[in-house]
């Protein structure tokens, strides 16, 4: 085998300070041998695998509908060894288990894992939490960044009692979708534009040193990246991995900043959407760690350049007509559009933690680079924490500007649908009053969520408590000012990027 094969297989291949002996070759090839029997399906057979379960997702298939079939699958499929499982913790970073596919298969009602381990999650006289999974989620995984033999589900986190449990916001998600659907037939499509950068090493987060700053992988930028440059060999393997996965690609290309990327894709229903940022971002880092780069979700890495954003785009749908859209209303919109855009401003401030959850993600509100840190809506200005893109009848939307790309998902769709619901309930869509500014740092934002009775009943005063500690904890490590530097510490203990030895280093 190759040094090449062996590293697409999971060995650590130094090429750079030693060669591979003999045995560790030999060793690798009794591994791929044992392996053979595998699954192991090409790009165009898993697109094909996973775009048949997604048409099932967005038809409205239920987890308990689609269990059978595919648990005699995994029963009949002998290909398959395990079963990798996702969830969510409170502040958005994703969690995985490997599941032996027997274990999983005669244990899947009793799912545990211990909930005092994950941050926001259960204290240690509370431990326990389970996991229920959610079978509309099933998807078949490329061996080259899995290996051989392994499917993906997602999961909701259940408290011991099998209830859904309160600080798991896939769940709330979930609950709050299906009610919309069934109480009043409106399904909420989500279309997600996330945008990143790619940094040379590819630990480059987890030992950023503020006097040396991230290294560009590249200095190209928007449209201009050359057929063999890194950012766009980068960003074709990452499409490639993103169609397999049935994400149905629009088109992918270098952003504005150098080493900066963005690859859109077609909108999915609210779930569906929250699952696939996730997807997005573990992907894109899977990749570029087999490149030896970073892929890095920091709103604001390198101050002199533009930040990334999650432009969030949103339309209600029912009976299949997007009730958004009016050819005769103001932006072509209809009232009850303008009505949601405007229970969305309404609450900006109290929900602008969670749309801009990190120190980091303050640097990107600086006026001075496109900042969408105004609380108004506009068909142009992209300042406006709102914009009305040019639409018709089936892409007429609201797009959230203010969003970062290290959000928990789940909590801010859910957050944004939730303050959207509640203007439609409101008497006026008319944007009257003086133009107001989002929080230009973390604390401003902590105060105005944890005052918030808004937050505290869509998430719970539990929950409210246990995310405003967690992000003022972090804030307390860092500078109240945040100044021209991207300073060490809003990088290492930042949520997607933290770990017990890096957090304990203080």
């Amino acid at each position: 085998m190759t040094d090449q094969e062996l590293a697409v297989r999971g060995y650590s291949v130094k090429t750079r300070t030693r060669e591979i002996t003999p045995r560790e070759r030999d060793y690798g090839d009794i591994w791929e041998r044992g392996q053979s029997h595998l699954l192991n399906l090409s790009y165009v057979e898993l697109e094909e695998k996973n775009l048949e379960v997604k048409e099932e997702r967005l038809r409205g298939a239920t987890s308990g509908s689609m269990r059978g079939k595919l648990m005699t699958y995994l029963k009949q499929e002998k290909g398959i060894r395990a079963v990798t499982v996702c969830f969510t913790d409170l502040e958005g970073r994703l969690q995985t288990l490997d599941y032996d596919k027997k274990f999983l298969i005669s244990s899947e009602e009793n799912l545990t894992f211990d909930g005092s381990s994950i941050k926001g999650f259960t204290p240690q006289n509370e431990s326990d939490l389970r996991l229920k999974v959610d079978w509309t989620s099933f998807r078949w995984l490329p061996s080259d960044l899995f290996g051989a033999g392994k499917v993906l589900l997602f999961a909701n986190v259940c408290d011991r009692d099998g209830s859904l449990y309160v600080s798991d916001f896939r769940s709330k998600l979930y609950e709050l979708s299906s009610e919309l659907k069934e109480k009043r037939g409106i399904v909420v499509n989500v279309a997600p534009e996330v945008e990143g950068f790619l940094f040379k090493g590819a630990k480059a987060e987890q030992v950023f040193d503020e006097k040396v700053g991230f290294e560009l992988a590249t200095m190209s930028g928007y449209f201009s990246s050359l057929p063999h440059d890194v950012l766009r060999i980068f960003i074709d393997k990452f499409a490639g991995v993103q169609r397999a996965f049935g994400f149905q690609n629009e088109k992918d290309h270098p952003e504005v900043a150098p080493s900066q990327f963005e690859l859109s894709y077609r909108y999915s229903v609210a779930l569906d959407a929250a699952d696939q940022i996730q997807l997005y971002k573990l992907l894109a880092r899977q990749v570029a760690t087999s490149m030896d780069l970073t892929a890095s979700f920091l709103p604001k890495p390198v101050q002199s350049l533009n930040g990334s954003g999650m432009h969030t785009n949103i339309s209600l749908s029912k009976d299949g007509v997007n009730i958004f859209y009016d050819a005769n209303g103001e932006s072509n919109l209809s009232e009850d559009a303008h009505k949601f855009i405007r229970g969305v401003l309404s609450c900006a401030k109290d929900i602008c933690l969670i749309m801009n959850p990190s120190v980091n993600s303050y640097r990107r509100l600086d006026p001075h680079y496109e900042a969408p840190n105004a609380i108004k809506v506009s068909d142009v200005d992209r300042g406006s924490m709102v914009r009305i893109p040019i639409g018709n009848e089936k892409s007429a939307r609201m797009e959230v500007r203010t969003v970062a790309p290290d959000v928990n998902p789940y909590l801010c769709i859910y957050s944004i649908l939730k303050a959207g619901l509640k203007g439609m309930e409101m008497d006026s869509s008319s944007y009257e009053g003086e133009v107001e500014k989002l929080p230009a740092e973390i604390y401003s934002a902590i105060e105005y969520f944890g005052k918030s009775e808004f937050v505290g009943e869509i998430m719970g005063k539990r929950s409210q408590e246990k995310y405003a500690s967690l992000k003022r904890n972090t804030a307390d490590r860092c500078p109240r000012s945040l100044g021209s530097k991207i300073k060490s510490c809003e990088v290492l203990y930042h949520h997607e990027v933290t770990n017990q030895l890096l957090w304990s280093d203080f």
